[in-house]
């Protein structure tokens, strides 16, 4: 198969239009055409990064609704009868097995930048799908790489950054204040600064906008 039929397979197995395509992955709309077409071929180091990243997007699927209680599932330990967070984490983490990591709010809590709510139900987490089994569990991806991964604690959760990726990803869903507080602390923390903070190319606009409302966040 040549490169030109390479990218649009992939994108087919994205589910992705070609100017879906080429938004996720912040290509111009014509390239995307052009490659698609013949009447341009890809370099082959473009070509590998976007198999990479297409890959790991189709592994690491993106929830599409909240999960809501079902008496039919396991339930895990309560928020409200932990003293902490890291406490109640612990607890999940025992329930649900070695293999996850937390994402999102979780990975938050777990590196500490944001204490949570005493009333909290979603877990958000990489692992394998039978999880959901238990209430609250929101799998959004099977897969993350370990260079993405940070432990503390005995906890094993996503770095700042992926959870910032994923935040972006997850946004129409997800209540994004605790995403916000942890920019807040990183920015005052670090010096009034966002260094050594990325995300991809589609999120970056996003990522500015929330960047300047968490600076702003304890003023309002």
């Amino acid at each position: 198969m040549d490169a030109t039929m390479n990218i649009r397979d992939m994108r087919k197995q994205l589910g992705d239009t070609q100017s879906e395509f080429a938004e996720r992955y912040n290509i111009p709309f014509r390239t995307v055409q052009n490659w698609e077409t013949g009447m341009r071929k890809p370099p082959e180091y473009i070509l590998e990064l976007l198999k990479a990243r297409i890959k790991e997007d189709l592994i690491n699927k993106r929830a599409s609704a909240l999960p809501k209680y079902d008496s039919n599932k396991q339930d895990l330990p309560k928020r409200s009868d932990y003293v902490g967070a890291t406490s109640w984490l612990k607890a999940v983490s025992e329930s649900l097995g070695d293999e996850i990591v937390f994402a999102l709010d979780e990975a938050l809590m777990c590196s500490g930048s944001f204490g949570g709510r005493s009333d909290e139900f979603i877990i958000w987490i990489y692992g394998d799908d039978r999880l959901t089994r238990y209430n609250g569990v929101t799998v959004i991806g099977n897969y993350v790489s370990p260079i993405n991964v940070r432990e503390k604690n005995g906890l094993k959760f996503t770095d700042f950054n992926r959870t910032l990726s994923d935040a972006f990803a997850n946004e129409s869903i997800l209540d994004m204040q605790g995403t916000i507080e942890a920019l807040n602390r990183y920015y005052y923390s670090n010096g009034e600064s966002f260094q050594g903070l990325s995300v991809a190319p589609e999120y970056q606009d996003r990522f500015d906008s929330l960047a300047n409302e968490a600076i702003e966040y304890y003023d309002e």
